[in-house]
């Protein structure tokens, strides 16, 4: 941490938290990208984006977009930086009940999330996540005026804690190919590579051939 620099404090997510965790989850999809998964599915202009991420962080139905999920860095005070960390276990379900969930509260057409499914299923070839016995790591973000302050090393720290406390052996975090800041960043936290997907169709659409996946042993 750089001389006169508040050290940062992790602490959870709360629900007052919301918007600062949609602005993280839509940056932690894009990562280097101009539109990440939830701007695809849904379609709409980010604004609507936002508001219907925020919906699902705050649902009563549980998701790795939930804020329950997620841990926060602060800097004086201010959220700085997010990600969220849980058992893989379960996570591709609640991931389908949350949106309908939300498109439900939202009075969106009952139509509504079949589209968002099909519309987001680009993604389905070249995903790669964590086996069931793992830790996830995931929607790792922070905003731009705060980075290259350590804050990631600090909170994937902290999420490592929390998966060795909850007894698991081994995390598991996703990121697009080609984002070079994310990789070089867990590479430092002790991630190595585990594996890769690649998919014609995904690169055309986004820019990124696809999905790596690094691991790690929790200690």
């Amino acid at each position: 941490m750089a001389a006169g620099r508040s050290l940062p404090a992790i602490r959870p997510a709360r629900a007052e938290d919301a918007s600062f965790i949609a602005r993280n989850i839509l940056a932690s999809q894009r990562g280097p990208l101009r539109r990440g998964w939830f701007d695809i599915a849904l379609g709409w202009p980010e604004p609507q984006c936002l508001a219907f991420v925020e919906r699902i962080a705050t649902a009563q139905q549980l998701s790795w977009w939930h804020v329950s999920q997620f841990i926060i860095a602060e800097v004086e005070g201010k959220p700085a930086a997010s990600l969220c960390a849980l058992p893989a276990s379960g996570t591709r379900a609640a991931v389908r009940a949350a949106i309908e969930a939300a498109a439900d509260e939202a009075g969106l057409d009952p139509s509504e999330p079949a589209a968002i499914f099909r519309r987001g299923a680009y993604a389905a070839n070249c995903w790669v996540q964590g086996g069931e016995d793992d830790w996830l790591i995931e929607h790792v973000a922070t905003l731009p005026e705060y980075r290259g302050r350590g804050l990631v090393q600090a909170l994937i720290e902290h999420a490592l804690e929390a998966g060795s406390v909850a007894g698991f052996k081994r995390a598991s975090i996703s990121f697009l190919i080609g984002n070079e800041a994310a990789e070089r960043s867990y590479s430092k936290a002790g991630f190595a590579f585990a594996e890769e997907k690649r998919d014609a169709s995904f690169e055309a659409l986004t820019g990124s051939p696809g999905f790596r996946r690094f691991t790690r042993a929790i200690p």
